[in-house]
């Protein structure tokens, strides 16, 4: 089992930023995928970003040049620092890793982000 714990969402100004992170405990030998996904009232989850192992990334098309994901391999943490938020990014943001050895992946509980002057 994986417990994810999130933290760093909340309510923040259009232009402003933010810095999401992720960090898991539990029973896993090691996270070869590490992510973070969206979802805005109405609308399909969506992915906003993701890291392997080796540090290769992916992002969502709306989110690229503004957002990173990083992580700690040491600490089992992922990040996403945000910057340029725009009112459309308001969503939920769910954490969502992939063990190495079972291939389970799970999800965190979700931390809000609004976007609001």
């Amino acid at each position: 089992q994986v417990q994810l714990v999130e933290s760093g969402g909340g309510l923040v100004q259009p232009g402003g930023s933010l810095r999401l992170s992720c960090a898991a405990s539990g029973s896993f030998f090691s996270l070869n995928l590490m992510g973070w996904y969206r979802q805005a009232p109405g609308k399909e989850r969506e992915l906003v970003a993701r890291i392997n192992s080796g540090g290769g990334t992916n992002y969502g098309d709306s989110v690229k040049g503004r957002f990173t994901i990083s992580r700690d391999n040491a600490k089992n943490t992922v990040y996403l620092q945000m910057n340029s938020l725009k009112p459309e990014d308001t969503a939920v943001y769910y954490c969502h890793v992939r063990a190495s050895l079972s291939g389970r992946t799970y999800w965190g509980q979700g931390t809000q982000v609004t976007v609001s002057s």
